[in-house]
């Protein structure tokens, strides 16, 4: 940027901006038009987006995704639902379990893959022991950390480095306990916190990138009081997320508490959610909104459910086969400040009903929700009716204007379904399979929904080709990559189009990409961190002051434009 240094204010730590150089020809009145005639306020995304067909069949259905630091996404099913679509290279068979009578006997196929988000290539991963309904996340060296499973895999870990030739090294007996349906999350130093699964009222505390160590279980009667009867559960996948003090937000059911790891002593029970069930199999979604390090405070974090069902729902949905009734999903949404004694759920409505969906934080801070469906539940056949239709929800407008719907998809993605965000701010959509095996119309099976191996990408509003001007970018020899609590660091921009960019214009946004099944995202956190400086096409920025806000590892680091974010780069904090 070889714009000029506005001197209007002599430049010091606080108050030191640039201004990029104006255009001769029309460059003020484009930038006006785009902010909509707002100061200092940068361009805004109005449009719905669109989507595009990335790959027509992608060998495995993704019931499992993380974006990794190689900006490949790793994606995984089940080892015993049968034979996926793609060989195991180099090949690697072992008894096939689940699948078709007439299926071959030997499963040689890979159940896990390696895409590449810049070329769709693929590259089929060995795993050993199902990871099935698992959960994970990145650990602080970058690698993923998977948990649990069924069959085989109750007590698993997996970790898988991001190079070119790895492959996922295991322990099967891992775990404490069992952990089928459970949540992972990163703590402030870097360990991982297991909560929950199937009959498992309990968290343990591991740690990362090892398969031998010696957990530390504790108990969590939060689960077992909201468990339902009768086969309904409606607790399992439970919504975590650490807090800035070092406490954890858990939700299961329609309960939350605020938790403290490291005793297992409740610090404070918090109001219940009315409107039904929001955890699997009711399957709601939820996520912590964008803490803004420039002005809140502690007391100002807030977490977000939207969705679900009845109570009832999975028994109407699932239980009763062969005959089956879809409930219509919850439209509601719930959102509270987690950290505020005596707050209240503020609720509001969706603008349609949805029950699996995921819900994404996007680089400039506004909430994607897409995916899912609008009656039923979670589980094999067990819903009905897709939900095409993103909506976006900018948490920072008034209630009664954040909802906004986007342009539908004509892909059904129900019941194991996934999402994305990439470093390009573009949205990855895969998988949707509601069948015990892989079933599509070349085998001649019968079903409602096809197991899906196409893979797309969202491109949310703020992609339309009329804001690309507006789209800075970060100059990554500029910039630092490897930062510390606290601490200022740099990075390097360039404006592409001629128009003003002042310190108040821009937002630097970091982002923790989640490990996503089952409607939830764990471990998704977006922080916007404090700008000291805008100069000589550098912005000094200042690093999160803790783990508790941000556990050490690998982030995508954005710089927003009005409602327009840049290509985002991997930083490292430690």
């Amino acid at each position: 940027m070889d714009g000029p240094v506005n001197q209007e204010n002599p430049p010091t730590e606080e108050n030191e901006e640039e201004v990029a150089p104006l255009p001769e020809n029309g460059g003020k009145k484009a930038a006006a038009a785009a902010n909509g005639g707002r100061k200092k306020a940068g361009p805004a995304a109005n449009g719905v987006g669109s989507w595009a067909v990335d790959s027509e069949n992608a060998g495995v259905s993704a019931m499992h995704i993380q974006l990794m630091p190689n900006n490949k996404a790793v994606w995984y099913d089940s080892t015993s639902n049968g034979l996926s679509e793609i060989k195991l290279n180099p090949p690697a068979c072992k008894p096939r379990v689940g699948g078709r009578q007439n299926d071959p006997q030997l499963d040689c196929t890979a159940h896990a893959i390696e895409y590449d988000i810049h070329t769709a290539e693929i590259r089929p991963l060995k795993v050993d022991f199902s990871p099935w309904c698992s959960s994970g996340g990145l650990s602080r060296d970058g690698n993923l950390i998977s948990t649990g499973g069924d069959k085989d895999g109750f007590r698993a870990v997996r970790i898988l480095k991001p190079c070119p030739t790895c492959n996922f090294q295991e322990n099967s007996k891992a775990l404490y306990t069992n952990r089928w349906y459970a949540t992972q999350h990163a703590l402030g130093d870097g360990t991982i916190v297991l909560v929950g699964g199937r009959n498992a009222y309990n968290y343990e505390i591991v740690q990362p990138d090892t398969l031998q160590f010696t957990p530390k279980l504790v108990g969590l009667p939060l689960l077992e009081q909201t468990s339902d009867d009768g086969g309904r559960e409606n607790n399992l996948y439970p919504f975590v997320n650490l807090l800035p003090d070092g406490n954890l937000f858990i939700f299961a059911n329609y309960k939350s508490i605020i938790l403290n790891p490291a005793t297992g002593k409740i610090v404070r029970p918090l109001p219940d959610l009315a409107g039904g069930s929001r955890n699997y199999p009711a399957s709601a979604m939820s996520a912590l909104l964008p803490i803004d390090l420039r002005t809140t405070a502690e007391e100002d974090v807030e977490v977000l459910v939207c969705g679900g069902n009845t109570r009832e729902a999975y028994t109407f949905a699932d239980l009763q086969q062969p005959k089956r009734t879809f409930l219509p999903a919850s439209r509601n949404c719930g959102r509270l400040r987690v950290n505020v004694e005596g707050a209240e759920w503020e609720t509001e409505d969706m603008p349609s009903p949805r029950v699996m969906g995921d819900m994404l934080l996007l680089p400039n801070g506004d909430v994607l929700m897409l995916n899912g469906a609008k009656a039923g539940t979670s589980a094999w056949d067990s819903a009905d009716i897709p939900n095409l239709t993103p909506v976006l929800y900018s948490p920072n407008k008034k209630k009664g204007d954040r909802f906004r719907e986007l342009a539908p998809t004509t892909i059904p993605r129900m019941y194991h379904s996934v999402s994305a965000v990439l470093p390009d701010g573009k949205v990855l959509v895969a998988g949707s399979n509601t069948n015990a095996l892989y079933k599509m119309k070349k085998y001649n099976d019968k079903f409602k929904f096809p197991t899906e191996l196409r893979v797309e990408k969202f491109l949310p509003p703020y992609l339309a080709p009329e804001l690309e001007d507006y789209r800075l970018e970060i100059t990554e020899a500029d910039s630092d990559k490897e930062i510390k609590y606290g601490e200022k660091f740099s990075v390097g921009i360039k404006v592409k189009g001629s128009f003003q960019v002042t310190r108040d214009d821009i937002k630097v946004t970091m982002y923790s990409p989640p490990f996503t099944t089952h409607g939830y995202s764990q471990n998704q956190r977006l922080l916007i961190l404090k700008v000291r400086r805008l100069q000589n096409g550098r912005i000094t920025v200042v690093a999160p002051p803790s783990g508790n806000l941000a556990p050490p590892g690998y982030y995508l680091l954005f710089v927003v434009y009005g409602d327009v974010p840049s290509r985002g780069i991997w930083v490292n904090i430690q």
